[in-house]
């Protein structure tokens, strides 16, 4: 790990014209950069210290129905928050299966999002791959046990947010400060595949903060789950997570989100799905035709076939349960 320096900016513009700098990068919970400073992927002089900054720290509603959360706010704090468990339940999920505990009450919203991948070859300082500017994503024909079967190429990593399908769920947007001034962009259309530019992972551009995510009201009577499926109950990454948010009336749907996670370089919200549910009376075989929607485009590596009907099977599982039906054995 190289030795650096740590400053503390006066406010959000100057963090972002310290951020605009080369070899200065953003600490705020530190969990992924620590990672990413002990493997030697990334070396800056300078971290930008943003855990001081006012305004960006809190879980605030607004005059719609939706909140405002911070960037630097917790993951434990948007697990245990009652508006989010009330409104957002699916958030309120997410945020507390991520991770541990330690981890929860210091990792952020923000870092949650915006974290690298975890790709083995991108990981390992002795390699070069497509995702680190070299001319080979080696996980194509490699080692590719828990890379995309969706939305790959030409580089196969997934995106490792728990956070991020269930905001995309809710339609949440990021609001970002940078020298060029303000703009909210679409969470979903935040993230960016590779086929853009394989070396990263979202808009930002160079100074921006992220400084909040806004989600609105749900839908009336909307209800939200999030599942994921992890090879271990402790600390882990999720092999498969899915996020839905159903609304109905009379048991019709007439509202429908599903979003994938770890399936895809990206959060990969499923219009298939969506369209195969939305006006059908939501029972089993309509969540199972979802799900099969949802996974129909699926083009595994030869390692993860698995995650096919891993993720199928969560599909249909977490439409049934926004539904309000228990799945039986």
């Amino acid at each position: 790990m190289n030795r650096f320096e740590v400053v503390t900016p006066a406010d959000l513009i100057h963090a972002g014209k310290l951020l605009a700098e080369p070899y200065h990068a953003a600490l705020a919970g530190g969990v992924d950069l620590l990672d990413l400073l002990k493997q030697r992927v990334v070396g800056p002089k300078t971290l930008v210290n943003l855990k001081t900054l006012p305004g960006i720290g809190t879980i605030d509603p607004d005059d719609a129905g939706g909140i405002r959360v911070g960037a630097l706010v917790k993951l434990h704090e948007v697990s245990v928050n009652p508006a989010v468990g009330r409104n957002f339940a699916a958030l309120a999920d997410a945020a507390g299966q991520a991770a541990t505990p330690q981890i929860r009450n210091l990792a952020t919203v923000g870092g949650n999002l915006l974290q690298r991948p975890r790709c083995w070859y991108f990981r390992n300082p002795n390699v070069s791959c497509l995702k680190k500017g070299g001319d080979t994503c080696y996980a194509a024909k490699g080692l590719n046990r828990y890379h995309a079967i969706l939305g790959g190429g030409p580089s196969f990593i997934v995106h490792p947010s728990n956070l991020a399908p269930a905001l995309i769920a809710f339609g949440a947007s990021a609001k970002l400060i940078g020298p060029e001034g303000e703009r909210t962009v679409a969470l979903e259309e935040f993230f960016t595949l590779p086929k853009t530019d394989p070396t990263r992972e979202n808009v930002l551009k160079p100074g921006e903060v992220l400084t909040q995510v806004l989600i609105p009201a749900p839908p009336r009577g909307a209800r939200s789950v999030y599942l994921e499926a992890r090879e271990k109950q402790s600390f882990d990454w999720p092999l498969v997570s899915v996020a839905t948010v159903i609304a109905t009336d009379a048991g019709v749907v007439r509202h429908a989100r599903v979003v994938m996670g770890a399936v895809a370089p990206i959060p990969w919200r499923s219009p298939e799905a969506e369209k195969a549910v939305t006006g059908s009376h939501l029972d089993a075989d309509t969540a199972t035709r979802g799900a099969e929607a949802a996974l129909k485009p699926a083009a595994p590596l030869a390692d993860n076939r698995y995650k096919v009907p891993m993720a199928r099977a969560l599909v249909r599982r977490a439409i049934m349960r926004a539904g309000g039906i228990e799945e039986v054995a």
